[in-house]
């Protein structure tokens, strides 16, 4: 549960934000970096409401707060604009807008109660392949629609400049935590063959950016566990990664499912071919930007509890 945020917070955030009226609601323990609640309003609606912890990312609060509502923006126009059913898009609040500040380290946000499977985070089974493409291409075809709202993706891998500090300062102490210094060791351990992965993703960046292929709108995160099969198809939830990029930033996801036969069928159905290289390179940067991520939480103060500790897990496993 967010500190200081209790369920009279949230009902009286939902009522002024959305005229929302709360009867019953029920705290979801999942997702990282955000709070989840199923809320019951007087009418009898279901809704599933996201509050997003905005100091989890090292950029000031808000900028954080504005481009989450300029992605969640982004999927309300491709659903209600470009049609594209599949998206689970935000409900906008009394002023239209997706997103509602709370307070400096919190925002809330509204979708409606989807019922259906979500998946797990992994490989697509092969059977979904085709239909997950079918959806892509059709996101990706749907760009013109977001022209003027999507924020554009950047190539470099998020955290760079923290993971490069943190590489050049393993000769002393860490001392963010019960993790600090078993991060500083690990890294040491592993500093060459992380440099060797930096300097991958730059010969990467190299050779898509020479590439200048066309950029459309993409997910950025379509695995299958942010998906939901309900019975009018598949969802796509968790919107708050769109962005501006190359087909391959959602496609690589895909690619090691299906092999070359199904982003083949990509190719037919969109006209666009795949960039092997851009593949690579967001395979590559998905990793690197993960490992970035957990050292930068262990250089800043951090306890040890169950998020720590899987964290710690987690970047153990990538660089072991």
């Amino acid at each position: 549960m967010p500190k200081g945020l209790d369920d009279a917070a949230l009902a009286a955030a939902l009522a002024d934000g959305w005229g929302l009226r709360v009867r019953a609601s029920t705290y979801l323990p999942v997702g990282f970096g955000a709070y989840h609640w199923r809320v019951t309003d007087h009418d009898g609606r279901c809704w599933f409401v996201t509050v997003d912890d905005l100091a989890v990312d090292p950029e000031p609060a808000d900028a954080v707060c504005a481009a989450l509502g300029r992605a969640l923006a982004t999927a309300v126009a491709l659903h209600r604009d470009a049609g594209l059913e599949f998206v689970v898009a935000p409900v906008p609040g009394l002023a239209g807008e997706p997103l509602r500040r709370l307070d400096a380290r919190y925002a809330i946000s509204v979708f409606p109660a989807v019922d259906g499977a979500a998946g797990r985070f992994g490989p697509h089974r092969p059977q979904d392949v085709p239909e997950v493409l079918e959806l892509l291409a059709r996101l990706h075809a749907a760009t013109p629609a977001v022209a003027g709202t999507v924020d554009r993706a950047d190539l470099a891998v998020p955290g760079r400049g923290g993971l490069d500090a943190a590489l050049r300062d393993l000769d002393r102490p860490w001392t963010g935590g019960p993790f600090a210094e078993p991060t500083r060791r690990l890294l040491a351990d592993r500093a060459a063959p992380v440099a060797g992965l930096l300097a991958e993703v730059d010969r990467l960046v190299a050779r898509v950016t020479a590439a200048g292929a066309d950029r459309v709108v993409t997910h950025g995160e379509p695995h299958p566990g942010n998906l939901m099969r309900t019975t009018a198809g598949l969802r796509l939830v968790d919107w708050d990664t769109v962005r501006l990029g190359p087909p391959e930033r959602d496609l690589w996801f895909l690619a090691d499912d299906g092999g070359a036969e199904a982003l083949a069928g990509y190719t037919a159905a969109t006209g666009r071919p795949v960039d092997p290289d851009a593949l690579a390179l967001y395979r590559l940067r998905w990793t690197v930007a993960d490992i970035a991520a957990f050292v930068a939480d262990f250089r800043r103060p951090h306890g040890d509890g169950q998020d720590s500790t899987a964290a710690f897990g987690f970047l153990r496993g990538y660089l072991t």
